[in-house]
């Protein structure tokens, strides 16, 4: 019995208990900062290693070097020995904001699942507007069912569409920095900046 009990636990239950211990993880580091207001970063990045090419090459030099913000990124903030997930919940509980880079590779992406378990976590125990997702690719929207969070996030919070940028690139810089920019109580506006109408891959119907 011990050893089907284990052997069912490890195979059907196995990441419901790893995240259930990363929210754990979370929780107390918000237990433990909780009146501390100074954040390091402006925002944690939140990426697929496929979507560097578009993070170095357009999110970087805008947001760092031009409007002047201060990014945490995996490859060159994260501590070198201390555990992946340490590295995460630092980055996202010392960023203002977190800015998921959405795309195919994303939603496959086990890694970038847990990042985006975690921010949501802070979002709903903080109850302030932390998320901004940018979409690289119109995603449709029943591809974002099993994707109930983001569903969520879609619904109230700040996103962009890179794809539907594409005539108006200035326009989109400008929306991203005012979401930067934007209260994180509540009480503060949660905008909707995609440059277009609706969800990115949903039809007006929906």
């Amino acid at each position: 019995m011990v050893v089907m009990a284990v052997s069912f636990t490890h195979h059907f239950l196995q990441w419901h208990l790893v995240y259930a211990y990363y929210l754990l993880l979370a929780f107390l580091y918000n237990t433990k900062h909780k009146d501390k207001r100074a954040h390091p970063y402006d925002a944690f990045v939140s990426y697929n290693a496929n979507d560097e090419h578009w993070v170095l090459g357009e999110l970087l030099p805008k947001l760092e070097d031009e409007q002047g913000w201060r990014l945490c990124l995996h490859h060159r903030d994260f501590q070198p020995g201390k555990p992946i997930m340490e590295n995460i919940t630092d980055a996202i509980y010392g960023s203002r904001k977190t800015i998921c880079v959405i795309s195919h590779d994303y939603l496959a992406s086990e890694w970038c699942s847990r990042e985006i378990q975690v921010a949501s976590f802070r979002l709903f125990d903080e109850q302030k507007d932390v998320f901004i997702l940018v979409f690289l690719e119109d995603i449709p929207m029943q591809q974002l069912s099993p994707y109930h969070r983001m569903r969520r996030l879609l619904k109230r919070q700040t996103y962009l569409s890179w794809s539907r940028a594409v005539a108006h690139p200035d326009l989109f810089w400008e929306k991203l920095r005012q979401a930067l920019e934007t209260r994180e109580d509540p009480a503060g506006e949660h905008l909707r900046l995609c440059v277009g109408d609706g969800i990115p891959g949903e039809r007006p119907d929906q």
